[in-house]
């Protein structure tokens, strides 16, 4: 068996365990969220879409300390957000009868707004590095302390946005789970834990052997192969939660692991000791934050004017123009990645 079968097998069974413990995760989540009375408003945005990013985290810490790849610590968080966007295209496809964005709530714009604001500061940070202008502390860039601030004042604002405007985004958990205890969710949801983090840190590993084995830029790698494997847990909760009919968890897990990447971003920052981190990556990683924004802005753009109709009956024109954004993403990608 050739090296490069064996890493693809590698890889395949990391996208395999990740997907399997990760789905175990958000299901005792849930029913943490559920015996602690946290309430299912912050499943899908805060709960499930921490749980979920747990990947990213952990890929992100063991590129940047032990791997030293920062090339795909970065592509893994930002692919990971135009990815989680992607998904919006999969959940618009599961809604046969009508768009998403007719039956979402509005109050997703919220965290999608907030999520604009966190990966354009890494967006600007990224591009002035290129140019000599590096604001730091010590080995920390001056814009991690800002993406901390930041992503506490979303969850702040989110939080009284929900509770003076939504009830709850999915059903009443308290007749879900009648059976579990919290003990149990407790010992269960660690076990998963730690399968994901074992997976998600021998990911960079991979990742940065599949590209020297393919001749690929590790940049690529990083945003596209690594990210959708430690993407694979949005994956399997957003479409478990679509067919639940529980499509406002849905989304809230996905605008809700895209703010949580950026502060993996300033994670990865504080714990790489050559940083600051986003000047030892590729610029064209500026491409990738630049088309979550777009994405993100088109799907802001969905939810205010919520366009009823669809393609064929499959998706809507807003899923096609996010589909697109996201293959000339990869394309540029693969032409100038590092």
């Amino acid at each position: 068996m050739s090296p490069a079968i064996v890493t693809w097998l590698q890889f395949l069974s990391c996208v395999a365990v990740i997907g399997f413990a990760g789905v175990k995760l958000s299901r005792y989540g849930d029913v943490i969220a559920e015996k602690t009375g946290l309430g299912g408003t912050w499943v899908g945005l805060v709960l499930l879409a921490t749980v979920t990013s747990l990947p990213e985290l952990i890929t992100g810490i063991s590129s940047v300390t032990i791997a030293k790849v920062p090339n795909i610590a970065v592509g893994d968080a930002l692919g990971s957000c135009v990815f989680n966007l992607l998904i919006i295209v999969a959940v618009d496809f599961l809604q046969r009868k009508e768009s998403v964005y007719t039956r979402a709530h509005q109050g997703h714009i919220l965290s999608a707004a907030f999520g604009t604001v966190l990966i354009g500061l890494v967006a600007v940070n990224i591009l002035l590095a290129q140019h000599g202008t590096r604001l730091t502390f010590y080995h920390v860039g001056f814009y991690t302390p800002i993406l901390l601030m930041l992503y506490l004042l979303a969850m702040r604002t989110v939080f009284r946005y929900e509770q003076a405007h939504i009830a709850a985004y999915a059903e009443e958990s308290a007749q879900r789970y009648p059976e579990a205890t919290l003990s149990q969710a407790l010992l269960r949801y660690s076990s998963a834990a730690v399968v994901v983090v074992a997976a998600a840190a021998w990911l960079p590993f991979v990742g940065g052997t599949l590209a020297e084995q393919m001749g690929w830029h590790k940049s690529f790698v990083g945003t596209l192969f690594v990210a959708f494997a430690t993407s694979v847990p949005e994956l399997v909760v957003t479409i478990a939660a679509v067919r639940i009919g529980a499509l406002d968890m849905a989304l809230a897990n996905l605008f809700g692991s895209n703010l949580v990447d950026m502060l993996v971003i300033a994670i990865d920052d504080m714990l790489y000791p050559d940083g600051p981190l986003l000047a030892a990556v590729a610029p064209i990683h500026a491409v990738t934050a630049l088309s979550a924004m777009i994405m993100t802005g088109t799907a802001i753009i969905g939810l205010l004017y919520r366009p009823p109709g669809k393609v064929l009956r499959t998706v809507g024109w807003l899923s096609i123009f996010l589909l697109a954004v996201y293959l000339a993403n990869t394309y540029a990608l693969y032409l100038h990645g590092e």
